[in-house]
C-alpha cells in the first residue's frame, strides 16, 4: 500500500505497480470514502487507450460492485472529460479514470473524479488513501450491477449547446496522437460542420513510441498536416492520451498555449463577461486582455483543482493553465480537451488564432515565456532558502513584489516575471520566465539558474 500515492492528479506509476491487490485496495478505499460520506449513487469508471487499462476498469468495478456500489463503465476507451460529465450529467457518487494522461506507454494511473466533476481535492485524496486496504466484498445478494453505457453522446450534445459553432467550410486537421479523442473530438467537430482531415486517429497503446503529449516536441505530423497545403487545413486540433488538453497549430506552427488562453479568453468576451482564473506559471497576457475588458483575474498554483476550486469561487468565464488544461463557464470544471478543441474552431472560424494573437499582442504588447529544469533532490528546502534571501534586484531590475503561492514569483519594475517551484511529479525545479522579449527572458531563466544552482 506504501507505493500507492495520489499527487497532483491521481496515482501514477510504472505499469508494474499496478498490481491487481494495489488495484483492489484503490477500489476498496473509494467505496468505503463514499460509504463514510453518506454519498449514496452509481459510480462510473472509465478509462484510456493503454494495453493495461480495460483490465484495471475491470477490476476496479468488481471491487465497487462487490461493495454493494453500481458501476458503468463505457463501451470502449474514453477522454477523462467524459467521465466528468457522466458524473454531473447522471447524478453519480463519483468516479474512477484509469490513465496516465500524456505520460508514456509503461505508465498508468488511477484518478479519483468526486460528484462535482471537479478535480478532487487533497483533504479528498488523503481520506482515500487512509483508507486504502485488501477489499471485503458484501454478500453476494448485496451486490451492484456493472453495465456498459455510451457517454459520448450526452457530452457532446452538451458542448454543441454550449459552444456556438457554425464550422462550415472550415477545414480541421485533428490529431488524437493514438489516444482516447479519437472517435470523439474528430466527430464533435464533424457534427458542427467541419471538414476533418484525421492525424494518428488509430488505437495504439504504444502512441507510435512517444509520449502522448501535444507539445511542440510531440507534434511534427499535425505540423505537417497544417503547413503542407494551406488548403487542406485552416486549423490543426491536438489532444493529450486522455484527451483532457488541448493543442492548436496554425499554419505558421504550434500555438503557445499562453497564447492559445489569451485568445480563446478574448474571443469568449466578445459576447460574454466574467473573470478569468490561471496558474502562476501562465501569462500576464490574460491579465491585459480582462482589464482592457474591465474584468478581474485570479492567480492560483499550479494544478487544475486550483484552477477549478477558484472557478467556482469566482464564476470564472474561462480558467487554465499554460500546460493546455482548459474549462469555461456552464461545463464542468475540469480540464476537457474536447470541448476546447470545439471552442478553439468556433474561435479560428471567426477570426483565424494567427490574425487574433497578432492583434493581441499589438494592443497589449510582446510576450514571451519560457521555461527550464534543474535536478534537484530536494526541491522545497532550495526555495525556502532562496526566498529567505531574494535579492532586491533580478537580472538587472528592481524587485516590486513576490507572489509565494506557489514556490516564488518575482514580479520585476520592468513587468516581467520569475517562477521558481518544485516540481509536482519529479525531483526537479522548474523555473519560469516571461517577458517582452525573448532575450529578457532568457536573461531571466539565467538569472533563476543563478539562484537555485548553488544550493543544490
Amino acid at each position: 500500500m506504501d507505493a500507492i500515492r495520489f499527487g497532483t492528479d491521481g496515482w501514477r506509476a510504472n505499469v508494474e505497480a499496478f498490481t491487481d491487490a494495489r488495484v483492489r485496495a484503490v477500489g476498496r478505499a473509494v467505496a468505503t470514502y463514499l460509504d463514510d460520506e453518506g454519498t449514496e449513487g452509481a459510480v462510473a469508471v472509465g478509462y484510456d487507450a493503454r494495453e493495461t487499462s480495460p483490465g484495471i476498469a475491470d477490476e476496479l468495478a468488481r471491487v465497487l460492485r462487490e461493495a454493494g456500489r453500481d458501476v458503468l463503465l463505457p463501451e470502449r476507451d474514453v477522454p477523462t472529460p467524459l467521465v466528468a460529465w457522466a458524473i454531473v450529467e447522471r447524478d453519480l457518487a463519483g468516479g474512477l479514470m484509469v490513465t496516465a494522461s500524456h505520460n508514456p506507454p509503461e505508465y498508468n494511473g488511477i484518478k479519483y473524479v468526486p460528484e462535482d466533476g471537479a478535480p478532487a481535492l487533497p483533504g479528498v485524496t488523503d481520506a482515500i488513501e487512509a483508507r486504502l486496504a485488501e477489499p471485503e466484498p458484501l454478500p453476494e445478494s448485496e451486490w451492484g450491477k456493472v453495465r456498459e453505457v455510451d457517454l459520448g453522446e450526452s457530452h457532446a450534445e452538451h458542448a454543441l449547446e454550449l459552444v456556438d459553432a457554425d464550422l462550415d467550410g472550415l477545414a480541421v486537421a485533428y490529431d488524437a496522437m493514438h489516444g482516447s479523442g479519437r472517435g470523439v473530438t474528430d466527430a464533435l467537430l464533424e457534427r458542427a460542420g467541419a471538414d476533418v482531415t484525421r492525424v494518428r486517429c488509430d488505437a495504439d497503446p504504444t502512441f507510435g513510441g512517444e509520449p502522448p503529449e501535444p507539445s511542440a516536441a510531440h507534434l511534427g505530423p499535425l505540423v505537417e498536416a497544417v503547413g503542407h497545403d494551406p488548403t487542406l487545413a485552416d486549423l490543426g486540433v491536438a489532444n493529450d492520451g486522455d484527451a483532457d488538453r488541448v493543442a492548436v497549430v496554425t499554419p505558421e506552427g504550434v500555438l503557445d498555449a499562453n497564447l492559445f488562453f489569451a485568445a480563446v479568453y478574448d474571443y469568449l468576451l466578445e459576447s460574454d463577461s466574467g473573470p478569468a482564473v490561471r496558474t502562476v506559471s501562465t501569462t500576464f497576457l490574460v491579465d491585459r486582455i480582462a482589464e482592457a475588458h474591465g474584468e478581474s483575474v485570479y492567480e492560483t498554483p499550479v494544478g487544475f483543482k486550483w484552477v477549478a476550486e477558484a472557478m467556482a469561487d469566482h464564476d470564472a468565464l474561462m480558467g487554465g493553465e499554460e500546460s493546455g488544461g482548459f474549462s469555461v463557464r456552464g461545463h464542468v470544471r475540469e480540464k476537457d480537451g474536447v470541448l476546447m478543441a470545439l471552442l478553439a474552431a468556433a474561435a479560428a472560424a471567426e477570426e483565424p488564432f494567427e490574425e487574433r494573437v497578432a492583434r493581441l499582442l499589438d494592443e497589449h504588447g510582446e510576450v514571451h515565456q519560457s521555461r527550464v529544469s534543474v535536478d534537484c533532490p530536494d526541491a522545497d528546502r532550495v526555495v525556502d532558502e532562496i526566498e529567505a534571501e531574494l535579492p532586491e534586484r533580478v537580472a538587472g531590475v528592481d524587485v516590486e513584489r513576490v507572489n509565494d503561492a506557489d514556490g516564488f514569483k518575482v514580479l520585476l519594475a520592468d513587468g516581467s516575471w520569475l517562477l521558481v517551484r518544485p516540481s509536482g511529479t519529479e525531483p526537479k525545479l522548474r523555473v519560469y520566465a516571461e517577458a517582452e522579449s525573448e532575450a529578457r527572458v532568457e536573461e531571466l531563466l539565467e538569472a533563476g539558474r543563478g539562484l537555485v544552482e548553488p544550493l543544490v
